[in-house]
């Protein structure tokens, strides 16, 4: 009784000085609703016991540091596309990484669109290991079958890096070939990399739209790949159906031996699919994973589209999921929007003020 009296003296006098930065404890919450905000292509990951999330929006390239899953913290643009050049316009779905000790954004532009034709890949690098300090372009990255020529090179977004057993590889959506529609059907492609912004060899194809849950649509594709992994079992999981549509959904495909050859497409047994919209959640879409914030729980990070009709206005959401006995994700139904979830296992904890 006497504890909750003060309680409420103390918020009284918070909020009568002005001085409310610090909530008492009974106001945080210990739920949230999806959708967390608007955005597509969302990309989370867990560094020490902070969360970046970088997203693109009108042409440049943005981080926010959080400690908190569930909520933005300090925001900062890193980069601005030129006024002219290959990655001048469509800056699409960048990602984040930190190896050896700096930051590196892949992210998709082209010099021109719609159509959507000119998109490759691009890297930035951080000056340290400070998410928020300067970056530098380090180029396009050679996506095609002849890297020793960049007028050969093919279209390409969607890149995300796989560290396994030493070695850096890329994975990435492209064309077989350049083609002068974006109404092409894309495949995903592996390579491994001399250093975080440098191809090494060639592509391989690794993944084409042909099971019966990622075609049937006007445009067959496979896209936004991400690495899950669960002890020893190495994950892709990757968006196809049409981005635009409600069918828009997940697949994956699982390495089956982790001493074998990554470049080998024998060696990745593809599955789906494996998490998909409902009557109330349309088109599940290009995800990206966390742990939370006590490292207790996984959470999956995805968009979805805000009504049935075709386009691209679409908000983000998060959700818990679980894994099988076989090691491979049990993500569950998705959420319907509004339905309370507990936060992410330490969020609370973390927002409660100190007690003395």
């Amino acid at each position: 009784m006497l504890k909750t009296v003060l309680t409420f003296l103390l918020f009284i006098y918070l909020t009568v000085s002005g001085k409310n930065e610090i909530l008492p404890e009974d106001t945080v919450k210990t739920t949230f609703k999806n959708p967390l905000w608007d955005g597509a292509d969302p990309w989370m990951i867990k560094h020490g016991d902070e969360y970046m999330y970088c997203f693109s929006s009108k042409n440049s390239i943005f981080v926010s540091r959080s400690k908190y899953i569930t909520k933005k913290g300090e925001l900062k643009q890193i980069w601005s596309a030129p006024a002219t050049g290959w990655n001048s316009n469509c800056i699409w779905a960048p990602e984040i990484h930190f190896v050896d000790g700096h930051w590196y954004v892949y992210y998709a532009a082209g010099e021109s669109g719609p159509p959507f034709i000119h998109q490759r890949t691009g890297v930035l690098r951080s000056a340290n290991e400070d998410v928020f300090s300067a970056y530098e372009d380090m180029g396009m990255l050679k996506t095609g079958d002849f890297p020793d020529d960049l007028s050969k090179n093919v279209w390409a977004i969607d890149m995300t890096i796989l560290e396994h057993k030493g070695k850096l590889f890329a994975i990435w959506s492209g064309w077989t070939e350049q083609k002068d529609t974006d109404a092409t059907p894309q495949h995903l492609y592996i390579q491994e990399m001399e250093n975080p912004y440098t191809l090494k060899g060639k592509r391989v194809l690794l993944s084409s739209p042909k099971e019966s849950w990622e075609t049937g649509g006007p445009l067959n594709l496979n896209e936004g790949p991400e690495i899950l992994k669960n002890g020893a079992h190495v994950l892709i999981v990757y968006s196809c159906r049409e981005s635009w549509l409600v069918e828009y959904r997940q697949g994956m495909l699982q390495l089956n031996n982790p001493e074998g050859d990554l470049l080998d497409p024998e060696n990745w047994t593809k599955k789906g699919p494996v998490f998909q919209g409902n009557e109330v959640v349309y088109g599940v879409g290009h995800c990206s994973f966390v742990k939370s914030p006590d490292n207790t729980e996984d959470w999956i990070i995805y968009h979805s589209k805000k009504t049935t009709e075709p386009g691209w206005d679409r908000n983000v959401r998060a959700q818990p999921f679980t894994w099988n006995a076989n090691g491979t994700p049990n993500f569950g139904e998705a959420i319907p929007s509004g339905k309370e979830i507990d936060r992410p296992s330490g969020e609370v904890e973390i927002e409660k003020p100190e007690t003395k």
